[in-house]
């Protein structure tokens, strides 16, 4: 499996358990000219914009850890104009993060959600 496949992975995962935690799934890589954000979704009335990471072992670090300030800056930049194009500008929102860990077999060894991230 590569890097993108472990991700679109990651990413299933994340949604099933987002679900059971009670978000509300708007968007899956929601793209536009500022970039992207892997899930967008809804938790009681604040728009949570989501990163995924995925990781098989800690060798490079937390799956978060890889979240730098430029990501962040993009995702703050996606979230601005998905906000406006929803004309939704007195809206709550916030950035999660999920850490998906998972093992060679591609099974979930554990899920740890971030909430208000950065």
């Amino acid at each position: 499996m590569n890097k993108r496949e472990l991700g679109n992975s990651g990413e299933e995962k994340a949604v099933e358990f987002l679900k059971k935690m009670g978000y509300e799934i708007l968007h899956r890589n929601f793209r536009c000219k500022l970039g992207e954000v892997d899930i967008i979704a809804k938790e009681g009335n604040t728009i949570v914009f989501v990163e995924v990471k995925t990781r098989r072992s800690l060798k490079f670090g937390y799956p978060s850890e890889a979240i730098t300030m430029t990501k962040q800056r993009h995702l703050k930049r996606v979230a601005e104009y998905f906000v406006q194009r929803q004309k939704a500008k007195n809206c709550m929102y916030r950035f999660d993060v999920v850490e998906v860990y998972m093992n060679v077999k591609n099974e979930v060894l554990d899920i740890n959600l971030i909430k208000n991230a950065f």
